[in-house]
């Protein structure tokens, strides 16, 4: 069974200065450049999504600035970069048919946010057939607004990993993927 890394936007504005500063980037970073290094003794192929904000009003992922560029600590090389405009990888992208090309059926998963990108691909990856581990601790949100009320990044983070792994995938740690 053939697998990928995909890491999905770890952009610039996620970290600490940008426009969309998350919580735990730089732990889910160091995670991250641990399963690229996995990755490449393996021979899986490695995939980095990049998010381009094109709507209209948008805040961060803005084209032609430094936020919408892949942080510079992460360890890509000649690996394929696949622009997304949509929180699902898959949608007007060519990551399918990259797979495809591969026959690649089963991804590891990573990146930002837990709640949007990571969430919405997980779950389309799924409805497409693919065998899916998501990877706990390299993965960060933020903390969000409901009502009155602010939900903690951790808790946001930990409801959407538990839901997406009692269907859509298996979460593991980084270090339950690299030790195999």
């Amino acid at each position: 069974m053939k697998k990928a890394l995909i890491i999905i936007d770890m952009q610039n504005d996620y970290f600490c200065g940008g426009n969309m500063e998350l919580q735990n980037i730089d732990e889910a970073l160091n995670r991250t450049n641990e399963l690229i290094n996995f990755a490449r003794e393996q021979k899986h192929k490695i995939y980095f999504i990049q998010h381009l904000s094109t709507r209209e009003g948008a805040t961060f992922f803005i084209p032609n600035t430094k936020g919408v560029k892949l942080n510079s600590k992460l360890d890509i090389s000649n690996d394929m970069i696949i622009d997304k405009k949509y929180p699902n990888s898959f949608r007007d992208t060519t990551l399918k048919e990259e797979l495809d090309k591969e026959n690649i059926n089963n991804l590891i998963i990573c990146g930002a946010m837990t709640h949007m990108c990571i969430d919405t691909t997980v779950r389309a990856g799924f409805d497409l057939g693919y065998k899916i581990t998501l990877v706990n601790d390299a993965c960060a949100t933020r903390d969000l607004q409901f009502k009155d009320m602010t939900i903690k990044a951790d808790d946001v983070h930990h409801s959407f990993m538990s839901a997406l792994g009692s269907v859509f995938c298996e979460v593991k740690d980084t270090v339950e993927i690299i030790s195999i």
